[in-house]
This record gives structure tokens, sequence and C-alpha cells, in this order.
């Protein structure tokens, strides 16, 4: 519950400029994947981070997307960040190639429904090439976004040297 927490506050961080906290700074570019590090209260935390390749629909405002891949243990939390509010008692589907994977909305942000099933769709990703996205805002529009997963292993790598 922890990690959630922080991630949280990572995603409060990345969608308000006037939190006062270190803003994240990128260390390394992997392809599709960027490595970001901030520090909190002395400690330095990093995390993997991209943006969509895609949006769908085209006609609509989608914002400032994101897919983080934060350090969870001795594992990974991935966590969506949409630029718009995410409709309450949805679910977000996320799919790896051929895996599907469901996540949980909370206000912008979307967490893996079961936590359990985390390690998995991180190993999903390090093994594909593309992770889609599909969600619903506030106002019920359909959204999709595709991710390319080129760089993701060479990223979490070196956030665990960070870390």
């Amino acid at each position: 519950m922890f990690t959630r927490t922080c991630c949280f506050a990572l995603s409060l961080t990345l969608g308000s400029a006037a939190v006062a906290v270190a803003q994240p700074a990128r260390v390394k570019q992997f392809d599709a994947w960027g490595v970001y590090a901030y520090t909190q209260d002395g400690q330095k935390n990093c995390y993997a981070l991209s943006v969509p390749v895609n949006q769908q629909p085209s006609n609509v405002n989608h914002g400032d997307n994101f897919l983080i891949v934060a350090p969870q243990g001795s594992s990974y939390a991935p966590q969506a960040i949409m630029g718009y509010g995410l409709k309450q008692d949805s679910e977000v589907a996320v799919k790896v190639d051929d895996k599907s994977f469901s996540m949980l909305p909370k206000d912008n942000a979307a967490w893996v429904k079961n936590q359990a099933t985390e390690p998995e769709m991180v190993k999903a990703m390090r093994a594909g090439s593309q992770m889609v996205v599909e969600a619903t805002s506030q106002r019920g529009t359909q959204t999709s976004y595709a991710y390319s997963l080129k760089g993701v292993t060479a990223a979490l790598q070196e956030v665990q040297k960070c870390n």
C-alpha cells in the first residue's frame, strides 16, 4: 500500500506544477522509454516513463498521457496517468501483444486491478512490442493509446541501478 501511495503522490506531482516537491528530471532515454529521478526527503527515487505513439479518437483533446513503471519492493508497479479524469467504476483495459490486464482508475490515474499480476504485466511488457491502453473519460469518451515497448527492458534495468 505504501508504494501505491507513493505512485499516487508521483501522479499528483506530474499532474500539478504547483506542488512544492522537486520536479522529476530525465536521467536517460532508451528508445520509447525514459528514466526519470526525483529526490524526496533526501532519498533518490527513479521510474520509467513512456508516452503514447498513437491516441484515438483523433478529434479530442487527450491532454498529457503517460505510462509509468515504478519500483515496488523487488518488483515493479505499472501506472497509467491520463490528461483527464477517468470514469469512476470503470476499468482501464491493457493489452500487451496478446495478453490482457485490467487497471482500476482513480481520478486521472489507474493501477493494476490485481496487484499479484503486476509482475506478469511487467514481464509481458519486457517481452512484448506494443501495449494498448483503453479507457473511458468522465464524459464517457472511449479512448485508446498505443505505447511502444522498445527500450522498456533497458529502462527498467537503469531504474534498478538508480534506486
